[in-house]
């Protein structure tokens, strides 16, 4: 008989031995990070307006993890939660849906606004499931970018600077700004979702901020998000209202500057946002540039929530979330 518990320290073992056809660091280091967390288990006493941690739970059967789900919640008031993970045995759907309407049904339960999650285009029996057994509905889409090449242009340094939990506010607005008018309920967010906070060490994902600086009026207008779950591997997200004419080239090369001062040899990719105003205009850059899209990922948000009874059991297992290539580019 199947059961869904909290993630436990004692369950790392199999749960390593579940993920092994990763076979790369970010899988292994992203385990360890939710199991090596001190607090995570005091974590789940608190009410969700205090969460800032992912929280994972497993399904077992017979003594057998036979799938896990990782759910994280967003920094604002207006609380809304994302499933981050989700491992389940090859072609179990029925799991892998118990999984996710257990993590629905609780987190709604706790005062949850809406769930989302971001699907692979090459799994569409998983989009069915979330779509047709879950009841979510299909929002928008992200795409992941591979840089190939570093570009090497001249920036000016008086227009960048690091983030100031006082840019939150600003950097907020014209994130929100940004967002196509009918995704703006889904999708906008509050400035306490930009400020650092003193638990920023405890998350597994390494996050450093840049503020966008027009050195003439010295009014703020855009950010620069560089993200990495292991230091090897870095997703850059570029906020800026789509009518700021800022110089993608010269936005890359500060990044990429700041990164190297980190590791010399890592692996570099770009994040576009479909729902946003200048979603489509990087897209025809980095197409122009003839980077590789190595992702596209459906956005989809949960209206209700069922629970379904499991039946299926087979050896393998199918994952969503971002794990990337463990070979990583010389610079």
């Amino acid at each position: 008989m199947s059961k869904i518990r909290k993630l436990l320290y004692f369950d790392k073992k199999k749960t390593l031995e579940m993920i092994s056809f990763l076979n790369n660091d970010a899988g292994n280091a992203y385990i360890n990070g939710i199991m090596f967390n001190p607090l995570i288990l005091f974590h789940h006493l608190l009410p969700l307006w205090l969460k800032y941690l992912p929280e994972s739970y497993v399904l077992k059967n017979d003594n057998e993890i036979k799938g896990l789900i990782t759910v994280a919640p967003n920094k604002g008031r207006q609380k809304r939660v994302e499933i981050k993970k989700l491992f389940f045995e090859e072609n179990s759907y029925e799991e892998a849906t118990e999984l996710v309407q257990y993590a629905v049904s609780k987190y709604k339960a706790l005062g949850a606004a809406s769930v989302i999650v971001k699907v692979d285009d090459y799994l569409p029996e998983l989009l069915g499931m979330f779509v047709n057994k879950c009841g979510f509905s299909q929002m928008s889409a992200e795409k992941l970018w591979r840089i190939t090449q570093f570009p090497n242009a001249e920036y000016n340094k008086k227009e960048y600077r690091h983030f100031r939990n006082s840019d939150s506010t600003a950097i907020a607005n014209i994130y929100n700004d940004s967002l196509l008018p009918h995704f703006r309920p889904l999708f906008s967010v509050e400035a306490v979702e930009f400020k650092e906070d003193i638990f920023k060490g405890l998350s597994y994902i390494d996050e450093f901020k840049y503020t966008i600086i027009n050195p003439q009026t010295r009014k703020i207008i855009g950010c620069i998000v560089i993200q990495t779950s292991d230091n090897e591997n870095y997703i850059v997200d570029i906020i800026q209202n789509g009518w700021e004419n800022l110089n993608f080239n010269e936005v890359l090369s500060f990044a990429t500057s700041k990164i190297k001062r980190r590791n010399k040899k890592f692996g570099l990719f770009i994040r576009t946002r479909k729902y946003t105003n200048s979603g489509d205009n990087y897209d025809r850059i980095l197409q122009e540039n003839e980077y590789e899209q190595v992702s596209n990922q459906f956005i989809l948000t949960n209206s209700s929530a069922k629970v379904l009874r499991t039946e299926e059991k087979t050896g393998k297992f199918t994952a969503i979330g971002e794990f990337f290539p463990s070979n990583v580019m010389p610079i």
